[in-house]
């Protein structure tokens, strides 16, 4: 019995993990997406990238992108992190979770 309770919690942890993800994917597509709205649409990618992983640990950072960061009119940004395999910062899974955020553009020049 003990094997069943122990595969049990192991593959609840890794849900958690995956849904944990996907919620900091999805918060740092809004971050990167809050910065890029206040800057001209040249240092648009660049600022909105540093705000997207700013908030990141190390452990998910070096699995994170930033696919996408611009627009003319909306500003959206598209943030892909990999999900990892029990513990942050170890093994990755081949599977990426996708966060995108958008919000009308601020700065016009």
């Amino acid at each position: 019995m003990t094997p069943i309770i122990i595969l049990t919690l192991v593959l609840m942890w890794q849900a958690v993990l995956v849904g944990y993800a996907f919620t900091l994917a999805g918060n740092a597509a809004d971050e990167g997406v809050r910065a890029g709205t206040a800057v001209p649409r040249g240092e648009r990618f660049g600022v909105c990238e540093q705000a997207a992983l700013e908030d990141l640990s190390s452990a998910w950072r070096e699995g994170a992108t930033v696919d996408r960061c611009g627009g003319t009119g909306m500003v959206t940004a598209d943030v892909s992190l990999r999900v990892p395999v029990l513990f942050p910062g170890t093994i990755d899974f081949p599977v990426t979770v996708h966060g995108h955020a958008g919000t009308v553009e601020e700065v016009t020049h």
